[in-house]
């Protein structure tokens, strides 16, 4: 039985997917929700120079909006939800956030890429499933033709 749920969301398709899906998991289980929006910060993609102070606030302020609007969501559908955000890389955040959270379930998006690396590695290869201290949930909504 699952009693903390970590969704992890992004305000795209698949991470409404994956809210929805965490949502419904989340009711059936009568779970807390803990929402989980990742910043990879514009530090560490581009260089020195191309990042301003104002580039960095406006960052945040997006993370800050989507993170609302799920947890808003989850709140509308009865669920005691807590929002959170992180800076860095995603696999490692997430980890760390089911850690310190103690949750029972993992919830996450997938986009049909040629591969899963956003969510799956990071720079070592160690896979979320290797780190995960839980079970992990894949919502996977049907291809687009």
């Amino acid at each position: 039985m699952y009693r903390k749920i970590l969704l992890c969301y992004d305000g795209s398709v698949e991470g409404r997917n994956a809210l929805k899906d965490g949502a419904d998991v989340a009711l059936c289980m009568q779970a807390e929700a803990h929402l989980l929006a990742i910043i990879r910060t514009l530090a560490g993609r581009t260089i020195p120079e191309g990042v301003s102070a104002t580039s960095i606030e406006q960052e945040n302020d997006e993370a800050s909006r989507i993170l609302k609007e799920g947890v808003a969501w989850l709140k509308e559908r009865g669920l005691d939800a807590h929002g959170y955000i992180a800076f860095g890389d995603p696999i490692a955040q997430i980890d760390a956030a089911a850690r310190a959270l103690g949750v029972d379930l993992i919830v996450l998006g997938h986009r049909h890429r040629s591969r899963l690396a956003r969510w799956w590695s990071d720079a070592e290869d160690a896979t979320l499933l290797e780190r995960a201290p839980c079970s992990i949930l894949v919502a996977v909504a049907p291809p687009i033709i």
